[in-house]
């Protein structure tokens, strides 16, 4: 059984920076997609950042030049570093993958949610 952990959030002024961290534990042969998404009170889900296996990356507009997605193969973890954060910024913050392994196929997996607010 996959599960994803995060970790990371927090508060943090206007200006300022956080890294999140999601480490996946368990069984596993590959993870096809990494994600970070945010949604924010009365907002839907969004997208904010995907990392695909061949290496390329995709950000929202909004998070264009702040933020990076990333990856350490190693620690099975993912990282999300955002600098120069605004108070829109302000949500929960949720990594999602999807894993293939050879005991279940391709499944998404999503962590627990972890709280980033931004004062101004």
């Amino acid at each position: 059984q996959v599960q994803l952990v995060e970790s990371g959030g927090g508060s943090v002024q206007a200006g300022g920076s956080l890294r999140l961290s999601c480490v996946a534990s368990g069984t596993f042969f590959k993870v096809n997609i990494m994600s970070w998404f945010r949604q924010a009170p009365g907002k839907q889900r969004e997208l904010v950042a995907r990392l695909l296996s061949n290496g390329r990356t995709n950000y929202t507009d909004s998070v264009k030049g702040r933020f990076i997605i990333s990856r350490d193969n190693d620690k099975n973890t993912m990282y999300l570093q955002m600098n120069s954060l605004k108070p829109e910024d302000t949500a929960v913050y949720y990594c999602y993958q999807n894993i293939y392994s050879f005991a279940q196929g391709s499944l998404d997996y999503w962590g627990q949610g972890t709280q980033v607010t931004v004062s101004s």
